[in-house]
């Protein structure tokens, strides 16, 4: 018998802090932004305190929110009897639905075109799996990403298979109803699989599924208890757990191998590095 083809590999990947990031610091973009609108009366240290609480409230009370955070952010800060001016919600929920609010990480381009390469070889499914609402698509592809329009809950693979996507499905927290590290978000990403034409009729438990992202609590420890295997995408090697181990020494080699002998969960100081890994040049 010859060797057996490697398995196919189902990578998804965290979005916001691990794939894009804010321009500005989001308070001093609020900030920014109702000043347009005539709120002058407060500074960008205050937005941040008010955001911090409205999202605090929202997120215990309702985890997929939008307008309310915006809302319970400038009420307090414009003050009583005056009305938070009604374009700014709308403004605000544009600019972070869009590249005018965030820019890619680097190193971001190199991982796709890794990802692309890796495709080559072997079976590759990319998806974004995230703690967000429904804007992540829109901000991906504004910033240049190829986004499939398959989501969970909507959308459609391209049935005919010419065009290749950077992203071919996204997964939202806002759709699931459930936010990582709880392992239903990861079923839903598997889920996924089953409606790209592709990989119907093909067995679930045969694939390799290998998260990425940026936050050890929700990222690594979510991949555990689906049963994924993690990247964690981390500058300062000394803040990792115990149960990640850092590679980022090493010289880039087989990935999947290495994940498999380092227990499940390893490490790499930057999205640069995992493009390395990944073979993107």
């Amino acid at each position: 018998m010859g060797p057996q083809p490697p398995k196919p590999l189902l990578l998804c990947l965290d979005a916001f802090g691990t794939l894009f990031t804010p321009i500005r610091p989001i308070a001093h973009q609020y900030t920014e932004v109702a000043r347009t609108l005539g709120h002058t009366n407060f500074t960008a240290a205050q937005v941040g305190e008010a955001f911090k609480a409205a999202y605090k409230h929202e997120a215990r009370e309702r985890p997929n929110f939008g307008r309310a955070v915006i809302h319970k952010t400038f009420q307090p800060l414009v003050g009583e009897g005056r009305e938070v001016h009604p374009e700014l919600a709308p403004r605000l929920l544009a600019r972070f639905a869009s590249g005018e609010g965030y820019e890619l990480r680097p190193g971001t381009k190199r991982v796709l075109r890794g990802l692309r390469e890796m495709r080559r070889q072997r079976e590759v499914v990319v998806g974004v799996v995230t703690n967000s609402d429904d804007r992540v698509p829109d901000v991906l592809a504004s910033l240049g990403v190829e986004v499939s329009p398959l989501r969970y809950g909507g959308g459609e693979a391209d049935a005919t298979g010419e065009r290749q996507w950077d992203v071919e499905f996204t997964v939202m927290s806002y759709d699931v109803g459930f936010e990582k590290p709880d392992a239903r978000i990861f079923a839903a990403a598997e889920g996924m699989l089953g409606l790209l034409p592709r990989c119907r009729g093909m067995d679930l438990e045969g694939w390799e599924k290998v998260y990425v992202g940026d936050e050890y609590g929700k990222d690594v420890v979510g991949a555990m208890n689906a049963g994924w295997r993690s990247i964690l995408v981390e500058a300062e090697a000394e803040k990792l757990p115990q149960d990640v181990k850092d590679i980022g020494g090493r010289e880039p080699g087989d990935l999947l191998g290495t994940l498999n002998a380092e227990g499940g969960h390893v490490a790499l100081s930057s999205l640069e590095k995992l493009g390395m890994w990944l073979g993107g040049r």
